[in-house]
């Protein structure tokens, strides 16, 4: 071999392990020197991520995380790949991804330009309005009829920046409360101690199937705004980006998401005691399967 063949060899090789580095760097590399993939979960965003009756992790999101899982395994060739689930909050899922306590959030995170500045978003899994969930009787129709009551709403959600704005532009006097989670937001409300519970619909709609008198409550009001839930990461990782855009694309264009989104929003859910959310897929849902897209702005939704 000529020693001009000898080098072209060489470069060859040599850009080869690059580009395998490249590839295995960040998140990628830490999940294949650890066999571990870290995701954080919500323990009460129904039908998103919640606990079954025997502890286990399940939900819409949970099930878009399952096929991110299944594509790491298959890109690194890690089929015994190690999954492990860390309950989080509203306030603390984005420094746990920071630091790397988490390698991944997907339950109901929206992306939105203020969070991009921290971490990194995939492409959208879901597409909600912020609305209101009051009783039928309050009253309650739309955000007009909060002046001077108590509202309840999720600490740390776009829901209690939006609430809070508008408190204080339009002076209505209320009394926001912040709960820890969303459960305790709905107790909140079911306890009577808040009129009103401002937060994504979808969510609203899973902690209304909860209540006995769920026929008793209604969701109300013009959205305050249209958000997109995306599986959050650490920023700066293209590689590992790329994966789980290409992970969610796939869920959505093979027809699983429409089956699964079936499955939690449309019929009865054996793990909340066999209740039917009756939320049918809106038209943003239906586009958002066919032309999947990392668009944070769905502000102009209707």
């Amino acid at each position: 071999m000529t020693l001009s063949k000898i080098a072209l060899a060489m470069c060859c090789v040599g850009l080869m392990a690059g580009a395998a580095q490249a590839q295995e760097s960040g998140t990628l590399k830490k999940i294949k020197d650890t066999g571990v993939i870290s995701l954080g979960n919500r323990e009460s965003s129904i039908p998103f991520s919640f606990y079954d009756n025997n502890h286990n992790v399940v939900g819409y999101a949970n099930d878009v995380a399952m096929a991110v899982v299944a594509e790491v395994k298959k890109e690194l060739k890690l089929p015994n790949l190690k999954v492990t689930q860390t309950p989080i909050t509203s306030q603390n899922r984005i420094p746990l991804v920071q630091n790397g306590t988490i390698d991944m959030e997907c339950g109901s995170t929206t992306n939105n330009a203020e969070r991009q500045k921290q971490a990194a978003f995939s492409n959208t899994f879901f597409i909600i309005g912020t609305r209101l969930l009051a009783k039928n009787s309050s009253g309650i129709k739309d955000f007009a009829n909060l002046k001077g009551k108590n509202v309840v709403t999720t600490a740390g959600t776009t829901s209690e920046r939006l609430l809070r704005e508008m408190n204080q532009k339009d002076n209505m006097g209320m009394n926001i409360i912040s709960a820890k989670d969303h459960g305790e937001a709905a107790i909140t409300l079911h306890s009577g101690r808040a009129v009103a519970f401002m937060m994504d619909d979808a969510l609203l709609a899973g902690e209304r199937a909860k209540f006995k008198d769920a026929k008793d409550y209604s969701i109300v009001g013009k959205p305050q705004s249209y958000e997109a839930y995306g599986c959050m990461m650490r920023k700066d990782d293209p590689a590992f980006k790329k994966l789980v855009d290409k992970a969610v694309a796939d869920y959505q264009k093979s027809g699983q998401a429409q089956k699964d989104y079936a499955k939690w929003f449309q019929h009865p859910i054996p793990a909340l005691g066999g209740v039917n959310m009756e939320f049918p897929p809106s038209a943003e849902m239906a586009a958002l399967w066919k032309s999947p897209n990392d668009n944070a702005d769905v502000q102009g939704a209707k």
